[in-house]
């Protein structure tokens, strides 16, 4: 008997998936852990977060908020906690989230100077006035990871945060939305002749972009029986705008490939 073997299609690594979702910087909450049942209402939601190329998250909180004064009174002066990142899509979906990324470890307070020199650090990435209100009601806290886990359609993956801080976000992550979205209300046309390359009992649900990177582009399928999630690989891997113009057109089936090769 000859044993077949379904071979997944390629997709970035798990640590360059997390950091791609820690840069689009989506929906946040933090936790003290262990979240006891039922105590949903634990769930932070932060004035401002930011993850860093390492790894830590900075949080923004006020304060007089139960997470800032616990940490002063703990022995430590730190708190176990856990921040769940969201990964939403940039188009309407009826499921939108693609992915979660939980990032635990020790939350404590900075100092003034500190906090200011960090917050400063946040700026240069990601200029926001909430930043100015620090030591003026809010308070700058660091969250310093012990381990990171990360959840898509690709599955479930934990992470030492060495392998997180080594990796690089998706070159296309910085405008992926844009172009999403775009290929969604402009080129509805394009997305249909997607349709051949999916399963063909997938073919009569409602085909949407879902994602994009250097190994592919995902479509969401919206079905009667649920939604199913399919990538549609790249020749190869990709990092500019003109190579991934040559796979969409190799993709969708372009008579003009060989014109533009």
């Amino acid at each position: 008997m000859t044993e077949t073997t379904t071979r997944r299609p390629p997709a970035p690594s798990p640590a360059e998936r997390a950091k791609t979702i820690a840069s689009r910087n989506g929906p946040a909450t933090l936790m003290p852990t262990p979240l006891q049942p039922g105590r949903e209402d634990a769930r932070v939601v932060p004035v401002l977060h930011h993850v860093h190329a390492s790894g830590s998250v900075s949080v923004l909180l006020p304060d007089e908020h139960p997470l800032v004064t616990s940490t002063r009174h703990t022995q430590r002066g730190e708190l176990a906690v856990m921040f769940e990142l969201t990964d939403q899509a940039p188009v309407e979906l009826r499921e939108p989230v693609r992915g979660l990324l939980w990032v635990t470890g020790w939350l404590r307070p900075l100092n003034e100077l500190s906090a200011r020199a960090r917050a400063v650090s946040i700026a240069d990435t990601r200029p926001d006035p909430r930043l100015l209100d620090i030591g003026h009601g809010v308070s700058l806290l660091r969250l310093t990871p012990a381990s990171l886990v990360l959840a898509d359609s690709e599955g479930t993956h934990s992470l030492r945060p060495h392998m997180f801080s080594a990796a690089s976000p998706d070159p296309f992550c910085g405008y992926e939305s844009q172009w999403l979205q775009h290929l969604e209300s402009d080129h509805s046309d394009v997305v249909d002749q997607l349709a051949k390359h999916l399963p063909p009992e997938l073919r009569d649900g409602r085909i949407r972009p879902l994602g994009l990177d250097r190994c592919g582009l995902r479509l969401r399928v919206e079905a009667d029986g649920g939604d199913h999630d399919v990538r549609l690989a790249f020749s190869r891997s990709v990092d500019n705008p003109p190579q991934l113009a040559q796979e969409l057109r190799r993709l969708v089936g372009c008579p003009f490939l060989a014109q533009a090769s």
